[in-house]
């Protein structure tokens, strides 16, 4: 391999750039939660998109334990070993099946205790509903696996291991659109075994929950899994759906079941003879509300007839189910609990908010806003600065907003910054251009106005008719639980709103006006009540053949392209008077039309991303036109570089460099630099986890996810450079974008949640080996060197000190930073300070200096004995321009701030003079009496709270001028005169 060919194939990671998460820290859905019996503090929660979390303080703080080892963030069941807390085992695959589930790959182990995983089969089992471990003996283990979502599968069963996970054999299997919801063992005797059958199935216009009774029950097994019975006796004998079981700890005789069912026949079964008979206890509907989607059981570990039920309420009986009472939880839609064993008062319990600990028995819980798992539906941006994030999250009763970095000083700035933006769970929310302070947004089809200044929202719903619960073929206006909205590039006050037609208003949806027919392929079998055949379920987000989809070109105003959940896409060159079917022939029909890039380098060219994987076909579908949709070419041809099961959500175009562009898919994200003709990983440090949208921003790439919230990838100027494609045994200095000079507000975190970075210029560089030393300049306008950063000089290790000035009542920031060396990408974080004052600390010296002006600047980068330069520009943050700091101002203060450096450096610089003549003096004579007298006024003596001397004095009045961008003060002026003639009278006396 040549050495060229070795450093591409060495930056092909770009390992340089890294994204940053900025929440919200708000929880997401938690759809299986557990508890260590013999660490009563440690805590694990499954997310149904952010993977496996652990806690050791009680839900305190929750720690990612299966980033780098899960392929999916999907988590179905978590199991702890009794007699081993080290060993997990985790089966993936939420058992919700919403439209949004996130298929399962497999089962996980870990010895321990979640540091390290292993897979251990079973990748094609999709969602799991449980997984539980013999108490003798943790190498058996067993394994509920209910399937592929979306389609049949052989792979539906129960699953046993004999020898942890290094083979398994399928002990229970009814068909392949059978599987398994849930397993129990006996207490005491683990070869008894209890299996609840559910046929299951989502298609994008109705959930399958239930069959005959063939297709689902109760199953017994009293020899290991060898040989099984269908439990009959006292249970529903016809239509059965979804099943949850619970054994009593105490009384192993006891077995509870929550079965959905028909009417008379749902809700909560109990048998007192290990499951020869049963008894209907309860029909109370909360026991199988949405059942697809929750049905959970549980008992008190010391108490059979206390009974837990998880749906829409939390609901606790004492009576063995025979009466109900609503537990309060921080957050609805209850999927999971887990009792402490010896101490059933202490529990965990999971929810559409994340997973929260109780003490007290669920009378007071711990916080869900220390969990970042949110589960986010789209990104949209601001134009104020810093730029702001919006999004609908999950199962939040409004859409949401959080800054990109600290847009003003708080005391917390993990939750405090999660701002709430009109409309609901389901988003979007688009703020309007020019004036943030309005949002546009959606709640399941209804349009709102909110006015982030009052907080409260106007309702403009299109039709203004509420569509829940109906058939949609009877629907005037059919709109998706996901309905987009989305704002004219041309002009702010033009907003498109999308049902089965394409909705604009001007009037801020005072008026609408309808500008298209019906653009989806609106299939009469598809036009159905969802939920059969027990349970209807129609939330919007069943509707099919509606737009899911809108973009109007930047280049030409009412070119407008259009892309339904059922697989039309359509556009108009005419602001909507005349519209063209321009589905890609070649594309399966039927699926989502995820995203729409209309191009903003060709007028034709446009591209899309297509889901089909709720149509059980999981591949990637991303095309490109380049004649207004007449043809189509596909970008996902099998080895382009996306897996075959990576099924894509978002295709954006990069606004600078015509063919860079980004995809987002189920398991995350890719990049192109050739138009889509290959691919490769562009994951970074991003947990796995779908991507849902992508936005390219002032230089920023920011993506949202569904379970891990807002990422951003600072400053992408470098995928830009045509230079990165062919790196190879020349050093690289790519061009810097333009900075915002922002000044990084009062505010104090411990923790790296969110990641907010300091104001910097990112320069970024190349370099093919790593035997030369590197050294960076930074030059103004005028050629004089702003500072210089070296990779050999060990005083310059990279390290953050905060010091705590007591006499200032001020913290003091100290960042020391070198070059980085190696052959690959490298990436420097110059926080755009000058040259600081001298410190007797090498660590603290010149460090701390002014932010260098608006202005232009020239990087100049020294590799061995090559050197390449790139000119790049700091501009004025604009709320500093609004405030009427002109550049004037700011010299004029940059001048005092000069002059203050100065004084301070030389005090400095002549107490330490002084400080080593006095020691290097000898007994008592009258010189040391007189560096004695300077150095007393120069320095504060020792000890709490003394008098502030001189050198502390000008430090003092170097703080007041820098600490932000402002006219210096006419008392500064004139206490720098008065300091400056102290200095120079002590001088004076050494004389």
């Amino acid at each position: 391999m040549g050495q060229e060919e070795s450093s591409q194939l060495s930056t092909a990671n770009y390992e340089s750039l890294q994204y940053r998460t900025v929440g919200p820290s708000r929880g997401g859905r938690v759809t299986t939660v557990t508890g260590v019996a013999k660490e009563p503090g440690t805590f694990y929660l499954g997310a149904s998109g952010g993977g496996v979390w652990k806690s050791l303080d009680y839900g305190t703080t929750w720690k990612n334990v299966s980033d780098g080892y899960f392929d999916t963030p999907s988590i179905g069941a978590i199991s702890v070993a009794q007699n081993d807390p080290n060993i997990v085992y985790v089966g993936t695959g939420s058992d919700g099946l919403r439209s949004n589930v996130i298929s399962g790959k497999g089962v996980y182990k870990s010895i321990d205790g979640g540091k390290s995983w292993k897979h251990i089969g079973l990748r094609n089992a999709g969602q799991i509903g449980a997984v539980e471990i013999d108490p003798n003996n943790s190498n058996i283990v067993w394994v509920a696996a209910i399937g592929n979502a979306f389609t049949s599968n052989l792979e539906r069963g129960i699953y046993k291991t004999k020898d942890g996970g290094e083979n398994w054999e399928k002990v229970l299997f009814i068909s392949d659109k059978v599987g398994f919801s849930d397993l129990e063992l006996l207490p005491g005797n683990p070869n008894v075994v209890y299996a609840a059958a559910w046929k299951a199935e989502r298609k994008p216009w109705t959930i399958i929950s239930g069959g005959n009774r063939d297709e689902g029950g109760i199953y017994k097994s009293v020899n290991g899994g060898q040989d099984w019975v269908r439990l009959n006796e006292g249970l529903p004998q016809n239509t059965i759906g979804k099943i949850d079981l619970a054994v009593s700890p105490v009384d192993s005789s006891i077995l509870y079941a929550v079965i959905e069912a028909p009417e008379g026949e749902q809700g909560l079964y109990k048998s007192s003879d290990q499951g020869g008979s049963f008894t209907h206890v309860s029909d109370d509907i909360r026991l199988v509300n949405r059942p697809f989607y929750y049905t959970n059981v549980e008992l008190d570990p010391t108490n059979p007839d206390i009974v837990y039920s998880n749906a829409n309420p939390l609901i606790k009986s004492t009576d063995g189910g025979k009466t109900w009472r609503v537990l309060s939880v921080p957050h609805g839609d209850n999927h999971d609990i887990w009792l402490n064993p010896s101490n059933p008062q202490l529990l965990i319990q999971a929810n559409d908010g994340g997973a929260n600990v109780s003490f007290n028995g669920g009378e007071t819980w711990s916080t869900q806003f220390n969990q970042p798992t949110a589960e986010l539906y789209q990104v949209e941006v601001d134009d104020q600065y810093p730029y702001w994030l919006y999004a609908g999250q999950q199962d939040n009763y409004t859409t949401i907003a959080v800054p990109s970095f600290p847009p003003s000083a708080v005391q917390n700035p993990g939750s405090a910054w999660i701002i709430n933006t009109g409309g609901c769970e389901t988003g979007p929310a688009v703020p309007k251009p020019g004036n943030p302070n309005i949002v546009y947004a959606n709640c399941k089809g209804r349009f709102g106005v909110f006015n982030k200044l009052t907080g409260v929202e106007k309702s403009y719903y299109v039709g203004a008719s509420n569509i829940y619960g109906h058939n949609p073929k009877d629907l005037v206006y059919r709109f998706q639980r996901v309905a987009p909205v989305h704002v004219s590039p041309h002009n702010p006050d033009v907003v498109y709103h999308g049902s089965q037609f394409l909705h604009k208003t001007d009037s801020d949806g005072f008026e609408w006006e309808t500008i298209s027919p019906d653009l989806t392929a609106f299939e009469a079998d598809k036009q159905v009540i969802s939920g059969s055949p027990i349970t209807r379920d129609i939330t919007g987000e069943e509707y099919y053949s509606t737009l899911y989809s809108i973009r109007e070109s930047s280049l030409q105003e009412g070119l407008i392209w259009t892309g339904s959940n059922d697989g039309v896409v359509s556009v108009t060159r005419d602001g909507g008077k005349t519209w063209s079917n321009v589905t890609p022939k070649k594309l399966p029909k039927g699926g989502r039309v995820e995203s729409i890039a209309a191009s903003v380098h060709d007028l034709g060219t446009a591209y899309i991303a297509v889901d089909r994987h709720l149509l059980g076909d999981a591949k990637p579908y991303l095309y490109k036109t380049t004649d207004f949709g007449k043809t189509w070419s596909l970008l996902t041809k099998s080895g382009s570089g996306i897996p075959s099961d990576y099924t894509t959500r978002v295709l954006r175009e990069d606004p600078v460099r015509k063919g860079l562009l980004y995809t987002g898919t189920e398991y995350g994200m890719f990049i192109s630099m050739d138009d889509g003709q290959s691919w490769e990983a562009f994951q970074q440090n991003l947990p796995v986890t779908p991507i849902t949208d992508i936005k390219i921003y002032r230089g920023d790439l920011i993506v949202s996810t569904m379970g891990r919230g807002f990422w951003i990838l600072d400053n992408i100027t470098p995928l830009r450079d045509q230079g990165i494609s062919s790196l190879g045994a020349k050093p690289h200095l790519f061009a810097p974008d333009k900075t915002i000079r922002y000044r990084y507000p009062l505010v104090r975190s411990s923790g790296t949640f969110p990641a907010y970075p300091r104001t910097a210029v990112y320069i970024d560089y190349y370099l093919p080996d790593s035997k030369s030393e590197v050294q960076l300049d930074i030059l103004d306008k005028s050629g004089n060197t702003v500072v210089s950063i070296f990779s050999g000089n060990s005083l310059l290790k990279s390290s953050v000190e905060e010091v705590e000035d007591m006499n200032l009542s001020t913290t003091f920031r100290y960042v020391n930073t070198r070059l980085e060396k190696g052959r690959g990408m490298h990436r420097f974080a110059w926080d755009l300070r000058s040259k600081g004052p001298w410190h007797k600390n090498s660590r603290r010296r010149y460090r701390n200096g002014p932010m260098v002006l608006p202005g232009q600047y020239t990087a100049r980068l020294t590799v061995g004995e090559q050197q390449m330069e790139q000119s790049f520009e700091v501009l004025a943050d604009p709320r500093v321009e609004a405030e009427g700091l002109t550049l004037d101002k700011l010299q004029a203060q940059g001048e005092w701030q000069q002059k203050v450096i100065s004084l301070l450096s030389e005090a400095r610089q002549l107490q330490d003079r002084l400080e080593k003549d006095l020691k290097k003096a000898k007994g008592s004579s009258e010189r040391q009496e007189k560096l004695k007298n300077v150095l007393n006024k120069l320095r504060n003596a020792k000890g709490a709270y003394p008098q502030q001397m001189l050198v502390s004095q000008i430090s003092y009045l170097y703080n007041m001028v820098g600490r932000t961008d402002q006219k210096v003060g006419k008392d500064v002026q004139e206490r720098y005169e008065e300091l400056k003639t102290v200095l120079e009278e002590l001088n004076s006396s050494l004389d």
